[in-house]
């Protein structure tokens, strides 16, 4: 193709997406879906819809009722990001409520005498928590773009602390899973173990001092939270376990709005999540990298070696600049540059892969991970939602202080306790994601709009390190011109640079494709467990279809009303 050509392409490419922004903010799809990753939860977005709600209204109802009915994955102790469009506007928001390091946090406060790593003490207990930002979330969503009072939003979540919710099969797994962790907690196991065993599926969770904390936090907003009894109670039973939170911590804590991260591939645009995320990045250089093949043309195997190649390099980097803004200079213009990943390109051979360890990155010395949530947003005007929250791994840090009711985050893992050492998601890191008091630890989680001219899907998931792949493989899906259905249910495959291996999940590849990557040097590992739980909602510009889908893998439920 001469250099004409691919101009004159990029010039109609660039008048598509001008268009397509305009139309974005005169149309509205006159109905409202949500997808998230509980039934229970969904019914309390409807609701506050139905009540002359819009998507942000929803949104907080959403998140607020998950923290409840599926504690392993989120809640008021853990933090996540909010992905926001306001169609009245034409504009997008990005709040970032992720947790941050306690002011007496340091940089190796996870190593021994001997300089390494203790074993379990960045994950097991409140040592592990950082502080939460999902509680500050919400209420930044309901006092800046919101219609109905905090109070209201809230009221679904407390009636199902109240009344209790059925726990079921997934919820289970976990607590069977971190048994020995979670019995050590007595608040956790007074609510989750009934006399000290595992429940049976289906029976009644209540959890009334989760109740009592949600009403303060109605009553109170941020300082219902973040201070007074709340405040006191999360503190003091910290203490009294081994962590370093104070009430300073707390009340000091912010969310913050950041511009999104943008990027385009062709006549596709996607609007992601910016650092403290690593998403947005990755997502640019991996589609970046894969603009000039012409993936659809190309045999199974084939197309899969050159997007692992574009995964390998984007989580090298990753590893090496990425960290929280506000404290890390990170060379975002050559990272984000098409010309650095034609650069890249050069040593993409289409015959061979290209060994980790010969790309420049970080030595290392060296678990898989789900327990993430995420919920996807339209309401009947145009506004939209796309919301990543999490606690981390299965029930956070496995810890509940006495009197609230709320489950820890241990993203404090989500730090790099020592260079090159990797996390429980087998992510490695270097002094850009180092532990430093009041920063934010690098995340995956990447909430996403997917915008061409046949119209938006709203996307996200859980699932560590595999998040930003697997929202890459639902973008080439909707690229490609597949549904909701299609994104959500796919099977996946993921490379992270380190380890140096393909994981996949039954049916992402074929037998035939084993052998022939195989044949070119990738080592192709079949998953322990499936990926993810990804929850979409599209709408079709031509037909005006309104669609939700949620993913086979778990117990999510989509409407559209």
């Amino acid at each position: 193709m001469t250099r004409f050509a691919r101009n004159y392409l990029c010039l109609l490419s660039t008048l598509s997406l001008l268009f397509l922004s305009a139309a974005c903010s005169t149309m509205q799809p006159g109905k409202a879906a949500i997808a998230s990753a509980d039934p229970l939860a969904t019914a309390a977005g409807y609701e506050v819809l139905e009540e002359g709600g819009n998507a942000f209204d929803a949104a907080v109802a959403v998140a607020a009722a998950l923290g409840v009915v599926e504690p392993a994955a989120s809640g008021l102790g853990g933090g996540g990001f909010f992905l926001l469009y306001r169609a009245d506007e034409g504009d997008y928001r990005f709040v970032d409520a992720r947790e941050v390091a306690p002011a007496a946090a340091s940089r190796d406060m996870y190593l021994d005498d001997n300089g390494q790593p203790v074993r379990g003490a960045s994950m097991d207990g409140p040592l592990a928590a950082g502080i939460p930002g999902e509680a500050a979330g919400m209420a930044h969503l309901a006092g800046n773009y919101g219609r109905l009072p905090l109070e209201r939003l809230l009221e679904p979540a407390i009636r199902l602390a109240e009344n209790g919710y059925r726990i079921e099969s997934r919820a289970l797994l976990g607590l069977r899973f971190r048994k020995q962790t979670l019995l050590q907690s007595p608040a956790f196991a007074a609510v989750f173990y009934p006399e000290g065993v595992l429940p049976k599926e289906d029976t009644l969770i209540v959890q009334p001092d989760l109740a009592a904390t949600l009403r303060r936090f109605a009553e109170g907003g941020f300082d219902g939270f973040y201070k007074g009894d709340t405040a006191r109670l999360l503190v003091d039973g910290v203490r009294a376990a081994g962590g370093i939170w104070s009430l300073e911590d707390l009340a000091s804590y912010r969310v913050v709005e950041r511009e999104p991260s943008v990027t385009t591939f062709s006549n596709l645009r996607i609007v992601t999540a910016p650092p403290p995320s690593s998403g947005g990045v990755a997502l640019t250089q991996m589609l970046n990298l894969l603009s000039t093949y012409p993936l659809a043309e190309l045999d199974g195997a084939q197309q899969k070696h050159y997007m692992v190649e574009a995964m390998r390099r984007a989580y090298r980097d990753r590893a090496i600049y990425l960290g929280d803004p506000d404290f890390v200079e990170m060379p975002l213009p050559m990272l984000l540059s098409r010309d650095y990943m034609a650069g890249q390109r050069v040593s993409v051979r289409g015959d061979r892969a290209t060994p980790s360890s010969v790309l420049d990155g970080i030595d290392t010395d060296g678990g898989e991970g789900t327990q993430t949530t995420h919920f996807s947003i339209i309401d009947a005007d145009g506004n939209r939602v796309a919301a990543t929250l999490t606690v981390n791994t299965w029930y956070g840090a496995g810890f509940m202080s006495p009197g609230t009711g709320i489950v820890l985050n241990n993203e404090m893992d989500d730090f790099s306790i020592k260079p090159g050492v990797p996390n429980e998601f087998e992510l490695i890191g270097d002094d850009a994601n180092a532990i430093v008091p009041g920063k934010r630890p690098l995340s995956s989680m990447s909430p996403s709009f997917l915008e061409s001219d046949r119209g938006i899907a709203i996307v996200g998931t859980p699932g560590g390190s595999r998040i930003i792949t697997m929202v890459l493989q639902a973008a080439l899906k909707w690229y490609e011109g597949g549904s909701a259905w299609d994104m959500v249910s796919m099977r996946r495959f993921h490379h992270q640079y380190l380890p140096d291996e393909i994981r996949h999940e039954p049916g992402a590849i074929s037998e035939a494709e084993i052998v022939t990557l195989e044949s070119m040097g990738h080592t192709v590992k079949p998953a322990r467990r499936p990926f993810g739980n990804m929850n979409v909602v599209t709408w079709d510009f031509d037909s005006g279809k309104v669609e939700a889908a949620t993913d086979p893998r778990g117990r999510a439920e989509g409407r559209v009303y």
